[in-house]
């Protein structure tokens, strides 16, 4: 349906809306006027003297605009979006000077000359195009005007600050080996930023460019590219939380990984030979160290580093039988997960092969493109080909078959890329930063048609805005091996995880030099409970695996990966919430406190999850650290107890065998008995404990559970969802435990230990299904403990008479 706009004028609601956008629109371009505009259905097409806008809401939060100048046809593919627009009621208003265009939450106001366009988000101004589309010394570029309070993230993982405002950032996906406390640059570059005002701009174009934080200090974000689509879509929320599901639902949801993702990883550069591996493994055992996987470096199809990659088969010299150890360690629940890069060399075994079929990315005239890098003379898998992708992905599945259980994709940014270089969709500059995404892609669709029942795991290097559907886990890098490379990973896992890719995590211990502070790798572990992947990775000078450190290192690495362990439970939950919300696994804490801008840059504390904040230990030799406690609710020490004020802050007494982690007054956190790794996992038995508060007149909290493997369990009805709730009642404190199964789940008969702390007085009793049961009350620490016999009942009651 087309509409020509002659409506009846709505001019007091759309004067209010002018007037909002004012501050806004300082800057215009006198020479671009609207000259028609008409609707077709929920579209909105503009006609100006230089081309032809169409704005498209997605829904009441999300609203998209595309410009295509005179003389260019429309690029209708996005990399990034999934999302459909939604069928929603959409208000028009014409005055002679302007329109209004708007759903019942996002505004779009479109002054007729100067043309301008400025969007509102439930009456408040959000940000306005200054230029529009422009074209300046060979770049294409669009700028908007920038209230002067506002603090700006995105980009992509960079580590800059919080704050990444009066920065000028390059959108080139590059390595940027043995950074510390700053990388202006490094493997995931995305066109989006994320503003204090609670609203985010995607630009929707995978070419190459720059993204502008107002690093002139003019009140301008300005976004620049070689060419391609002139898209954009401008996202607005209530709250932190609603802007990353707006985001994740327009560009695609995380699958829950599968569940031996969250255990330990074996990891380095690398495990030379079978006997290598084998050897490890058996070391974890020994020291009873509980471990889920083991990844293969580059040694795993060649003896030297330089000359084989490309190869992509066991050397069968130093990997004789492997897929006998594949199945060994299968059958102790270890998976086997291997490295591969889109690089083949001239001198590698599938050189030839890779030629005759045609896989390689070319020259201008149609051959191979050919060049030198650090690992030797090469070319580039065309993945944008489908030959290439077919050739690839045929690799991959013949080792899955056997048993390979999951993939690290390396140099994916890709790591030299030259200019040159031709691919089957574009340039090399047109595509470089999809590069890893559409890698993601190919091994993501190849599991869903060939392995349907497999959950798969995609470690990669480099990825894009959505490549988070695709189930990609990306990494910070090769992080240096040293307190300026801690301290830079908070902040790159915090701002990855509002961009929608919340499996952001580092090198455990840091990756590049041979440094063997022991602190440093103690503390980095510490860190790494409560961060998405636990991975110690590094270059084996110094070893990465606690298994091979000193024996008062390991038996504090050791407790470390125990407690990533016990809290299984609770960290598949906030995967499970990030699967369906995209809310990040990591969160900062302005999170909690949306308003205080003093928050705004922080990122040296962290929720985990929604109820446990944590402040890793970031400077040697440290015996205290000051700890703010934000939000409403108070916090009690989760080693101590003890209990601090919601907005109080406190200096905090540090110890070598752990981080300071708080849990929020009311939280339920679900706990597991020990394992050594995720295949002794039931959940048939949970520790569940309760964070009391007398202040609190009730409180809630999750535990979700399924079989850790099968692909969308959730959606095929597999699952089981407890509901925990409390409610202070005259006698005490109730509490409730209700299951909702999905519809092909039967039921699992649940025994709970429970704890429920900060409780000041010895009970009177304790009732289950109101029958006493035995209890044990630690004055000390305040603590009750009982225990609820395992059943399958839907619902259970407990009450505390104090």
């Amino acid at each position: 349906m087309t509409i020509q706009f002659r409506l009846p004028l709505h001019r007091a609601g759309l004067f209010a809306l002018c007037a909002l956008a004012a501050p806004l629109a300082s800057a215009q371009n006198p020479e671009r006027r609207l000259e028609s505009f008409a609707q077709h259905g929920q579209r909105l097409e503009l006609t100006t003297n230089d081309g032809k806008y169409t704005i498209t809401p997605y829904s009441d939060t999300i609203v998209e605009t595309a410009f295509v100048p005179k003389g260019e046809a429309y690029d209708a593919r996005s990399h990034a979006v999934v999302q459909a627009p939604a069928r929603l009621k959409v208000r028009l208003a014409a005055t002679p000077a302007s329109i209004s265009y708007a759903t019942a939450g996002i505004a779009v106001t479109i002054t007729r000359a100067p043309f301008q366009i400025a969007y509102a988000y439930k009456g408040k101004p959000l940000i306005a195009e200054r230029h529009g589309y422009q074209r300046k010394g060979g770049a294409e570029m669009i700028d908007f005007a920038l209230t002067p309070d506002e603090a700006l993230y995105g980009g992509g993982a960079r580590a800059l600050g919080m704050n990444r405002r009066g920065h000028r950032l390059a959108l080139y996906n590059k390595a940027h080996y043995g950074y510390e406390q700053r990388s202006e640059q490094l493997n995931y570059t995305m066109p989006l930023v994320l503003s204090s005002k609670k609203y985010m701009i995607h630009f929707d174009n995978a070419a190459i460019g720059h993204l502008d934080l107002d690093s002139a200090k003019n009140n301008v974000l300005a976004y620049e590219t070689i060419s391609g689509r002139k898209t954009y879509q401008v996202i607005a929320g209530d709250s932190w939380e609603g802007l990353a599901s707006a985001y994740t639902g327009l560009t695609g949801r995380q699958p829950l990984p599968p569940r031996w993702a969250f255990g330990n990883f074996a990891s380095r550069f690398g495990y030379r030979s079978e006997a290598h591996a084998r050897e490890t493994v058996a070391k974890f055992e020994a020291e009873k160290v509980p471990l889920d996987a083991i990844i293969f470096d580059l040694f795993w199809f060649g003896k030297e580093v330089k000359g084989t990659m490309g190869n992509l088969a066991f050397d069968k010299d130093t990997f004789p039988e492997p897929q006998k150890m594949i199945a060994d360690f299968a059958a102790k629940g270890i998976k086997t997960i291997l490295i591969t890069e889109p690089f083949v060399l001239t001198t590698s075994s599938r050189w030839q092969e890779a030629v005759d079929k045609k896989v390689l990315a070319t020259d201008g005239v149609g051959k191979p493109f050919t060049y030198d890098f650090y690992f030797g003379n090469t070319g580039l898998i065309d993945i944008f080909e489908p030959g290439a992708r077919d050739w690839f992905w045929g690799i991959h599945k013949d080792l899955v078959r056997q048993g390979v259980g999951g993939w690290w994709g390396d140099l994916g940014e890709p790591e030299l890329h030259p200019a040159g270089l031709r691919h089957a969709s574009g340039t090399a500059d047109q595509v470089h930063n999809i590069y890893g995404h559409d890698w993601a892609r190919m091994v993501h669709d190849g599991y869903r048609k060939d392995f349907p029942e497999q959950r798969p795991f995609i470690l990669m290097r480099a990825g894009y805005s959505g490549s988070q559907r695709f189930g990609l886990i990306p990494w910070s890098g090769d992080v240096s091996r040293s307190w300026g490379g801690l301290q830079s990973q908070t902040e790159i896992s915090l701002q990855m995880g509002m961009q929608g890719l919340a499996y952001m995590h580092s090198d455990l211990g840091g990756f590049a030099g041979a440094n063997p502070d022991d602190e440093l790798y103690t503390r980095w572990l510490q860190y790494g409970v409560f961060q998405p992947v636990f991975r110690p990775h590094a270059q084996d000078d110094v070893p990465p695996e606690p298994v091979f450190r000193a024996p008062a290192t390991l038996a504090l690495a050791r407790e470390a990966v125990k407690l990533r362990y016990r809290l299984l439970p609770y960290n598949y939950t906030a995967a499970f919430e990030n699967h369906q919300s995209g809310l990040p696994l990591m969160r900062p804490l302005m999170y909690e406190e949306p308003d205080n801008a003093r928050l705004r840059d922080v990122s040296d504390g962290y929720l985990w999850g929604k109820d446990l904040l944590v402040s890793p230990v970031v400077t040697p030799k440290l015996a205290s650290k000051q700890i703010y406690f934000p939000g409403k609710n108070a916090w009690f020490d989760f080693q101590t107890g003890e209990k601090h004020a919601a907005g109080s802050s406190a200096v905090v007494k540090l110890s070598p065998d752990r981080i300071p982690v708080f849990v929020r007054a009311g939280a339920f956190i679900p706990m597991a008995p020990e394992m050594q790794n995720t295949a002794g996992y039931t959940g048939r038995e949970i520790i569940l404990h309760y964070y009391h508060d007398a202040a609190l007149a009730s409180a809630a909290g999750k535990l979700y559970d399924d079989d850790g493997a099968t692909p969308e369990a959730y959606e095929k009805g597999q699952f089981e969802l407890l509901r925990f709730a409390s409610k202070r009642v005259a006698s005490g404190l109730s509490i409730s435990i209700a299951s909702e199964l999905g519809r092909k789940q039967a039921p699992v008969a649940r025994a709970f230990s429970m704890v429920v702390h900060n409780i000041a007085v010895r009970p009177k009793r304790v009732l289950v299904e109101n029958k006493p049961v035995a209890f044990a009350w630690d004055a000390g620490r305040g603590r009750l403990s009982f225990a609820l016999a395992a059943n399958k009942r839907a619902k259970r009651t407990l009450r505390i008479e104090l």
